[in-house]
C-alpha cells in the first residue's frame, strides 16, 4: 500500500464522527462511468445541429475539445491522488484556492448537473413523443425522475451497476452504427442522398464548407457533448483502489473520443452527405432509417432515450454527492449531510429530483422543445467551463505551494503549467464563440446571475460558526496530510 493511501486512511479514520461514503465502485463501474460521462446526450441529440452548422469540420471540433479536456482530467487526477482525503474537486479547490472556491465550485457543479438534468428530461420527453405520438409530455418527464430516484436510493453500487449497463448500451449502439456504416460504404450503398462513400466528407464544399465562422459555431454545440467527462472525479470518494482505477479511466479518454465521437461522425457523414442533416433530428436514427432498418431505427430511438436517462442518472448521482459534501463543510443545510443506513445521501437525492421537475415545467413554457434544450445546454456548458477552469487554477496553486508533493506524484499532468495556459486560452475562445450566435449569447448573458446569487449566499454562509469551524478543521487536516506525504517523499528520495 502506498504512503498516500496510508495517510489518506489515517486522516479519514481520525474523524469517525463524520458520515462516510462507501467505496463500492469497482474498476468495471469506473471505466464505464467514464465512458458514459464522455458520451453525452449531445452526441446523440445535438450532433445533427453541429453537423448542419459546421459541416465535416465538426470532426476537428470534437478532436480539439477532447484533446483540451484530457489535460483538465489529468490535472484533476493528479490533485485527487495527491490527497486521498479529497472527496471531489470541490475539496481540493477549497483547500488550495480558499473556502470561497470550494463553495463556488461545489454549488456551481451542482447547478450544472441540475440544468443538464433538466435538458435531459426535455430530451427524453421529446423522444418519447416520437416513439409514442400524442403522449402528454409530463408523463415521460415525471416517470424518468421517479425511475432514477428508485435506482439511486438503494446503494452506490446499484447506481454503478445501472450506469454500467446504460453506458454499455451506448457503446453497442455506436459500434453498431460504425459497423453498419462501413458495410454500406464498402458495398457502394446508394440512396436518394447519393452513394455512400468517404468522398462525401470533402465533395460537398470541402472540410470547411461554412468557412471559419461555421467551424466556430460547431464549438458552441459540441462542448455540451463533453459535460460529465469529469464525473469520475465526483465518484473518487466511492471508488475502490483509486490509485489504480482513476488513472486508467482518465488515460483512456483520448481513445474514447477518437472512437465514439470522431469515428461515428466520419461514418455518418460518409453514408449521408452533411447537407442532409438537420437540427433537432438524431443523425443516428437517420442513418439506420436510410439503410432500410426500420426496426433498428426504432431501437436507436430507444438508445437515444437511454442515453438521456444515463446522463440524468449521472446528474442525480453527482448533485446528491456534491450537496452531501457541501453540507458536511457547513456550506449547505445539515439535513443534506445525512446518510441512509445504506450509505446513500437520500435527502440530497430527494432535493435533486424535486429540482428536476423544473424540466417538466419548462416543457410547457414554450412551443419549441429544441429552443428550450439549446438554452439550458448553453447555460450548463458555461458553468461546466467555470468548474474546469477552477480545476486548472487549483493545479497551478498546487504546483506553487507544494512542489515536493508534485515531484512525488506518480500521475503527473503532461505539459505542466504551459499546457494549463493553453487550455485557458481555449476556454476564452469558447466563450467568444458563444457570443457569435443570438441564442447562445442570450444564455451566456443570463449565466452571471447565478454567480451573483452565489456571492450573496457565500457572504452569509461564511459568517456561520459551522462554516468557520469546518474551514479551520479542513486546513489543519490538509496540513497534516501534506506534511505526512512530503515526509514520505523525502524518505523515499534518500
Amino acid at each position: 500500500m502506498s504512503d498516500q493511501t496510508t495517510t489518506g486512511q489515517r486522516t479519514a479514520s481520525s474523524n469517525d464522527s463524520e458520515p462516510h461514503l462507501a467505496r463500492s465502485l469497482s474498476n468495471r463501474h469506473i471505466q464505464l462511468l467514464a465512458i458514459g460521462g464522455a458520451i453525452g446526450t449531445g452526441l446523440f441529440m445535438g450532433s445533427g445541429k453541429t453537423i448542419s452548422v459546421a459541416g465535416p469540420s465538426v470532426i476537428f471540433v470534437y478532436m480539439i475539445i477532447g484533446f483540451m479536456l484530457f489535460f483538465v482530467m489529468r490535472a484533476m487526477g493528479q490533485l485527487l491522488l495527491s490527497n486521498l482525503n479529497y472527496k471531489s474537486f470541490s475539496d481540493f479547490a477549497g483547500d488550495l484556492l480558499g473556502p470561497w472556491a470550494g463553495f463556488f465550485t461545489g454549488w456551481t457543479y451542482w447547478f450544472c448537473w441540475v440544468v443538464t438534468g433538466v435538458a435531459d428530461v426535455i430530451a427524453i420527453a421529446g423522444y418519447a413523443n416520437e416513439l409514442w405520438p400524442g403522449v402528454p409530455l409530463w408523463i415521460p418527464g415525471l416517470a424518468t425522475i421517479t425511475i432514477l430516484l428508485l435506482l439511486n436510493l438503494p446503494t452506490v453500487k446499484a447506481f454503478g451497476e445501472t450506469e454500467f449497463w446504460f453506458a454499455l448500451i451506448k457503446i453497442i449502439a455506436i459500434a453498431a452504427l460504425i459497423i453498419v456504416g462501413i458495410v454500406m460504404i464498402s458495398t457502394g450503398f446508394t440512396s436518394d442522398a447519393g452513394a455512400a462513400s468517404f468522398t462525401n466528407l470533402w465533395s460537398h464544399g470541402g472540410f470547411f464548407p461554412k468557412e471559419f465562422m461555421g467551424f466556430v459555431a460547431g464549438f458552441q454545440i459540441a462542448v455540451f457533448a463533453f459535460v460529465g467527462i469529469e464525473l469520475v472525479g465526483t465518484a473518487a470518494a466511492e471508488t475502490k483502489n483509486p490509485e489504480h482505477n482513476l488513472p486508467r479511466a482518465i488515460n483512456a479518454i483520448p481513445v474514447r473520443v477518437m472512437l465514439f465521437y470522431v469515428g461515428a461522425l466520419i461514418i455518418l457523414m460518409s453514408v449521408i452527405p452533411w447537407t442532409e442533416f438537420k437540427a433537432g433530428h438524431s443523425p443516428f436514427i437517420a442513418m439506420f432509417s436510410l439503410a432500410g432498418l426500420g426496426i433498428a431505427a426504432t431501437v436507436v430511438n430507444l438508445v437515444v432515450l437511454t442515453s438521456a436517462m444515463s446522463s440524468a442518472n449521472s446528474g442525480i448521482y453527482s448533485t446528491s454527492r456534491m450537496v452531501f459534501g457541501l453540507a458536511n463543510d457547513g456550506d449547505a443545510p445539515k439535513v443534506f449531510g445525512r446518510l441512509s443506513s445504506r450509505k446513500v445521501p437520500q435527502n440530497a437525492l430527494f432535493l435533486s429530483c424535486v429540482l428536476l421537475l423544473g424540466g417538466v415545467a419548462l416543457l410547457y413554457a414554450g412551443k419549441d422543445i429544441g429552443a428550450a434544450f439549446d438554452m439550458v445546454t448553453t447555460v450548463s456548458a458555461v458553468c461546466f467551463m467555470f468548474v474546469w477552469s477552477i480545476i486548472l487554477a487549483s493545479y497551478l496553486v498546487f504546483r506553487k505551494r507544494r512542489p515536493r508533493l508534485h515531484e512525488g506524484s506518480s500521475f503527473k499532468m503532461p505539459g505542466g503549467i504551459p499546457m494549463v495556459w493553453v487550455v485557458f486560452a481555449f476556454f476564452a475562445f469558447l466563450v467568444w464563440a458563444l457570443t457569435t450566435q443570438p441564442d447562445t449569447l442570450t444564455a451566456l448573458l443570463v449565466t452571471p446571475i447565478w454567480f451573483v446569487i452565489l456571492a450573496v449566499a457565500y457572504a452569509l454562509v461564511r459568517k456561520s460558526p459551522l462554516h468557520q469551524a469546518r474551514v479551520a478543521e479542513w486546513q489543519a487536516m490538509a496540513e497534516t496530510e501534506t506534511t505526512a506525504v512530503e515526509t514520505a517523499v523525502e524518505t523515499a528520495a534518500r
